[in-house]
Order: C-alpha cells, then sequence, then structure tokens
C-alpha cells in the first residue's frame, strides 16, 4: 500500500514538474516573442530616421541641382537638356554621398570603394535619365518639370541603393556612431551596469537604444 502511495505521489510530482516545465517554456516563448516585436519596431524606427535624414540632405542636394540646372539654362542660355543635367547632376552627387556618408549612414569604409559603387549607380542612371528627359522635352515636356521628375526618381533609387549595397556593411561604423557608443556605455556603467560581452550585434543595440538588460549585467553586490 506504501509503495502503492509513493508511486501515486512520484507520478503527481512528474505532471507538476511537467506542468511547471510547459508554463517556464510558454514564458520565455512569450518573452521572446515580446522581445523579437521590440526589436522590429525599433529596427523600423530607425530606418525612418534614416531615411527622414537621407530625404533632408538629398532635398538640399536637389537644391543645388535644380538651381545650377536652372543656371544654367535660364540665365546663362544654354539651349539643351544633356550639359546643364549631367553637371547639375554631378554637383548634387558629391554633395549628397559626403553628407549621407558621414550623417546619414555614419560610415567608415573606403571612400574611393564606396564613390565606385556610387559611381556605377549613375554610370546607369544618368545616361537613362538624360536619354528620357531628352525625349520627354521632345514631347513638349517643360524642361524643369522633366528635371523635378528625375530628381525623384533618383532620390528614391538612391536612397535603396545606398542603403542595401554603398553601405549595407558599413553602417553606424564612423567616430560619430563610436562616440554615441562610447556615451552610452559610460551612462551606463555610472548607472551600475556593466559591459559583459559588447559584439557587433550589441554595439548596433546600443546605437539603437535597445533594453539595457539585453546587453548589460547588474553588477554583483
Amino acid at each position: 500500500m506504501k509503495k502503492e502511495e509513493n508511486l501515486e505521489q512520484m507520478a503527481k510530482t512528474d505532471e507538476v514538474k511537467v506542468a511547471d516545465e510547459k508554463a517556464y517554456q510558454a514564458s520565455e516563448n512569450a518573452q521572446q516573442n515580446e522581445t523579437l516585436e521590440k526589436e522590429v519596431k525599433e529596427n523600423r524606427k530607425q530606418e525612418f530616421f534614416r531615411f527622414i535624414k537621407f530625404l533632408l540632405f538629398s532635398i538640399s542636394a536637389g537644391v543645388i541641382q535644380f538651381g545650377s540646372f536652372t543656371l544654367m539654362t535660364e540665365a546663362f542660355g544654354w539651349d539643351s537638356f544633356w550639359g546643364p543635367h549631367i553637371i547639375s547632376v554631378v554637383l548634387s552627387v558629391i554633395w549628397n554621398f559626403t553628407f549621407n556618408r558621414k550623417f546619414t549612414f555614419k560610415s567608415a569604409n573606403n571612400v574611393p570603394i564606396a564613390m565606385t559603387l556610387v559611381l556605377a549607380y549613375y554610370v546607369v542612371f544618368t545616361p537613362a535619365s538624360a536619354f528620357g528627359g531628352q525625349a520627354l522635352e521632345n514631347a513638349g515636356w517643360n524642361g524643369l518639370l522633366v528635371e523635378a521628375l528625375m530628381m525623384i526618381i533618383n532620390f528614391v533609387t538612391e536612397f535603396f541603393y545606398q542603403r542595401y549595397i554603398v553601405f549595407r556593411s558599413s553602417i553606424n561604423t564612423n567616430s560619430l556612431a563610436k562616440a554615441k557608443i562610447n556615451k552610452a556605455l559610460e551612462l551606463l556603467q555610472e548607472g551600475g551596469f556593466v559591459k559583459s560581452n559588447l559584439t557587433a550585434k550589441m554595439q548596433k543595440a546600443v546605437l539603437q537604444e535597445n533594453t539595457i538588460e539585453k546587453i548589460y549585467k547588474k553588477k554583483e553586490n
């Protein structure tokens, strides 16, 4: 009888353990899902602000492109779409690349390599936009309207090209990004947190201002 009671007790204990394990696993899964959702939201937020920065610098580059194009065609009377268009594009590209590399993507990649990739984009885009723009102008479109259309197409395609090809593997690697990491470390250490293992992925998390608990462990008392 006692043996049967022991077996019954052991069975109940095993059931409790299994139930506890299932509850623990469910809690872990829920926490992981919540963390994943937070990371997705944070990544979207960061991409949004990166897009806004790119937009603002592109607008300033667009002012340079549109202004120089207007100056050459209206003030100097250059009666052609080709020449003014290509020159204005080159001026805006230099401006746009310089500021987006430093402030939008915060990249420390090799400048000649990055510029070569950008050049490859414009080797395709410039003649395509020039031919297309000239065709639209020949069809009766206003030259300034055509230039504005080419600028919009340029902005959208160039953002994705630079984000996922030119700077894809070097985002947040320059001195500005490193300074932000160091500042975050100082603030966290002052608050009683110490670095556990700052991998490249964790550096990105710091830059994105993710939860401290994911990167740091509390100092032991």
